[in-house]
C-alpha cells in the first residue's frame, strides 16, 4: 500500500464526508466503498466510545448528542497519535477550549483536564510511600528541612481551576446528581487534589495556597524556597496544614536532604 493511500485512508476514516479512498481492491465481490464505510464508522465509533469513556462526567455535562459531536470533531482535529487507546484524548480539554459551541459551559473544559488528569493517576507507576518513622525522623531534622526536596507519589495530581471541577466531580458520583449539584457553586474556583489508594483514584478539593505549594515541590523546589513564596504573599500560610495533607494521603516517597547522596 502506497504512502499516498495510506495518507488518504487516514483522513477518510475521520472525516464521514470523504468518499472512499480511490485505489481500495476487494479480494472477494464486494463494493470497496460499502465496506470502507462499515469500518470507518467501526473506528469512529470505537473512538467516540474510548472519550466517552475517559470524560464520563464531561459527557453528563453535555447530554449524549452534544458529546457526539464533539467527540466526532475533535477526532477530525486531533486524530490519535499513539495506537495506545488510552492516551487518546489528551488534547480533549484544549480543544474544548476553542470550540464555540461549547463556549456556554465555561467549566467544561477544566472538567476534561480533570477527567484526564484521574486517568493518568490511575496508571501512574506504583510506589512506596515513607514510612511513620521514616517521616517522624525527617520532621525532628528541622535545621535540613529548608533545603530539603520532595519526591511524591507518581499517581499525585493536581487541577488549578476558576471553577468547582473538584465539587462538580464529586456531586456526578452521588446516586442523587442532581440533589448534589443543587449544593454546587459552578463559579468558584478550585484546586482539586488527585491522590490514589488500594488503586483507586481520590479527589478532593484542597486550599489553593497548599495546592501551589505542592506544585512546587512536584516541580522540583526546595520546601523553604517554596513556602517562603507563599508566606511572603500570605502571612497566614499554614505550612504544616499542606505538608499534612502530603503525610495525610501518604504521598511522600523520598526526602533528598541537603548534604545527602
Amino acid at each position: 500500500m502506497s504512502d499516498g493511500l495510506i495518507a488518504s485512508m487516514a483522513q477518510a476514516l475521520r472525516d464521514p464526508a470523504q468518499p472512499c479512498p480511490a485505489g481500495l481492491r476487494e479480494s472477494c465481490p464486494a463494493d470497496p466503498a460499502q465496506r470502507f464505510a462499515i469500518y470507518r464508522n467501526n473506528v469512529q465509533s470505537s473512538l467516540i466510545d474510548a472519550l466517552a469513556d475517559t470524560f464520563p462526567v464531561c459527557r453528563a455535562l453535555v447530554g449524549a448528542d452534544f458529546f457526539i459531536g464533539l467527540a466526532r470533531a475533535h477526532l477530525q482535529a486531533c486524530p490519535p497519535r499513539s495506537p495506545v487507546l488510552m492516551e487518546y484524548g489528551a488534547e480533549f480539554a484544549d480543544f474544548i477550549a476553542g470550540y464555540p459551541p461549547a463556549a456556554s459551559l465555561p467549566y467544561l473544559a477544566d472538567m476534561a483536564r480533570l477527567e484526564r488528569a484521574y486517568v493518568m493517576s490511575a496508571h501512574a507507576a506504583d510506589s512506596v510511600p515513607l514510612t511513620s518513622r521514616q517521616l517522624q525522623d525527617l520532621l525532628s531534622r528541622a535545621d535540613l528541612l529548608h533545603d530539603a526536596r520532595f519526591q511524591l507519589d507518581p499517581a499525585l495530581a493536581l487541577v488549578r481551576s476558576d471553577y468547582a471541577v473538584a465539587s462538580l466531580w464529586g456531586a456526578h458520583q452521588e446516586d442523587d446528581v442532581t440533589a448534589a449539584l443543587a449544593g454546587v457553586r459552578p463559579g468558584q474556583p478550585e484546586t482539586a487534589l488527585l491522590v490514589r489508594s488500594d488503586l483507586v483514584v481520590a479527589i478532593t478539593a484542597v486550599p489553593q495556597s497548599s495546592g501551589e505549594l505542592i506544585q512546587h515541590l512536584i516541580d522540583g523546589a526546595s520546601l523553604g524556597s517554596a513556602a517562603s513564596i507563599f508566606q511572603a504573599r500570605h502571612p497566614d500560610f499554614d505550612l504544616a496544614s499542606a505538608l499534612g495533607l502530603l503525610i495525610a494521603y501518604q504521598s511522600i516517597i523520598h526526602v533528598q536532604l541537603p548534604g545527602a547522596n
